[in-house]
């Protein structure tokens, strides 16, 4: 294969060859992020929201992000400012999406089923809303109303009561969150906000804050490593969606790809983060070649091309070489890419094989952005290779089921020699004792 100038992209060559699933897992290198040395220091700082106040997250935010708020809480007086003084065309944009969103999650919702398993005995299940949540907008290197929106809605849908949004404070904005972050809390009518950042906003909610915040129960949202590593320490006291990584995008194509909307997408992705990955898997070395020069083109002329470049220049990034569609999509299972895309001619096909990504994307006319903002899906997406066994966000992870059972005493005399024979096999005789207790004669 030649190698144009520009971008030097790894290659990766796995033509001829024939690997397993989790050989190709291995292959295809992601970012080097180590979670337990950043849990290591973060230690600290939940050790100080736990035992702290509402001033040790000032002062938090003053080491962390430059900047000492004056309100942690911010009052509801600025986020309807921020929604006043929104520029009409964002808020229509957002409002736009805020509907997609809402119509794709709507179906999501879950009806309570009641199953007869015998006569005069039922198992009902219930899926109950959790009582309250964090939601986790970051702030880091770019304005995240999107993670708003896609964090608030499904857990609008599953009628969450309490809702509370952590986002960092901003230099710029006197130690407030991003206005436009403010403003689609305020579209969504959520108000209760907090100018919190990092590992410490994952600690102020779990912990709570006398006086500020009530502790949660569940916690979403995506943020960087040291979220991650919060996220991960706090488990347990708190459930959470996932460990969010650093962004994903891989593409599946043939020779019927365009390489210039293959590489803007690759691009797209690389745009969050220097440890973002960007990934294509092509049959075409015609296309790989056209695609490298694209990259080198494109890269070169758009706003955060130093960041770009350090992306998909990274070992989490390349482009990597098969000999068929079929061998491509063992690669594309075996990574579960965060987000994936198809660039293929009998894209039907190919679709229906999939079976590891967070999102798939189909055809020409459906890339990543547009499901980073407007599609209607979740863009809260499983990464690091965890879309092999997890989802995306949805109303389902605000919602437990909740199993009722009711037996009434025919259908509890018809089954209790089966309970009792069974609480004996495991040698927990007090089981079936409390089973057989109600047949004796009550006094």
């Amino acid at each position: 294969m030649t190698v144009n100038p520009g971008i030097d992209i790894p290659l990766i060559d796995l033509r001829g060859k024939k690997l397993s699933r989790a050989q190709y897992k291995r292959v295809i290198p992601r970012a080097a992020l180590d979670v337990a040395r950043a849990m290591d220091l973060i230690a600290p700082i939940l050790d100080r929201v736990e035992n702290g106040s509402e001033e040790t997250l000032r002062e938090l935010a003053h080491e962390f992000d430059g900047v000492r708020p004056e309100h942690i809480r911010v009052p509801r007086a600025v986020i309807d400012e921020a929604l006043a003084t929104l520029n009409p065309a964002v808020k229509t944009a957002l409002e736009t999406s805020i509907a997609r969103v809402r119509v794709v999650h709507q179906v999501q919702a879950r009806n309570s089923q009641t199953t007869e398993v015998v006569a005069g005995g039922t198992v009902t299940q219930k899926w109950i809303p959790v009582d309250r949540v964090g939601l986790y907008v970051p702030g880091g290197n770019a304005v995240y109303p999107s993670s708003v929106m896609m964090n608030v809605i499904p857990a609008q849908i599953a009628k969450v009561p309490s809702i509370a949004v952590a986002s960092p404070p901003q230099r710029e904005f006197d130690g407030l969150p991003h206005p436009t972050i403010l403003a689609t809390c305020a579209l969504l009518g959520i108000y209760e906000v907090y100018a919190v950042g990092g590992a410490q906003a994952i600690a102020m909610f779990g912990y709570g804050i006398a006086g500020l915040c009530d502790p949660v129960d569940l916690v979403t949202g995506p943020g960087n490593i040291y979220v991650a590593a919060a996220k991960r320490a706090l488990r347990g006291l708190i459930a959470i969606d996932s460990e969010a990584g650093p962004t994903e995008i891989g593409i599946l194509a043939d020779e019927s790809a365009i390489a210039s909307d293959v590489a803007a997408d690759l691009i797209s992705q690389a745009e969050h983060d220097v440890n973002a990955a960007a990934v294509l898997v092509t049959t075409s070395t015609t296309l790989a070649e056209e695609v490298r020069s694209e990259l080198a083109k494109r890269s070169a002329v758009t706003r955060h091309s130093a960041r770009i470049l350090t992306a998909l220049t990274g070992k989490q990034s390349a482009i990597v070489l098969v000999d068929s569609i079929e061998q491509g999509i063992e690669v594309v299972n075996g990574y579960a890419a965060e987000h994936l895309e198809l660039h293929v001619s009998n894209v039907a096909a190919v679709a229906s094989q999939i079976r590891n990504a967070g999102a798939v994307f189909i055809g020409r006319f459906a890339p990543v952005s547009l499901g980073d903002y407007s599609a209607g899906s979740n863009h809260v997406l499983p990464t690091g290779g965890c879309a092999c066994h997890s989802s995306g966000l949805s109303v389902q992870t605000f919602l437990k089921g909740v199993n009722f059972i009711e037996y009434d005493e025919g259908a509890f005399t018809d089954i209790a020699a089966t309970v009792i024979t069974l609480a004996n096999a495991e040698d927990l005789p007090a089981h079936g004792e409390a089973m057989s207790a109600r047949f004796e004669e009550k006094k």
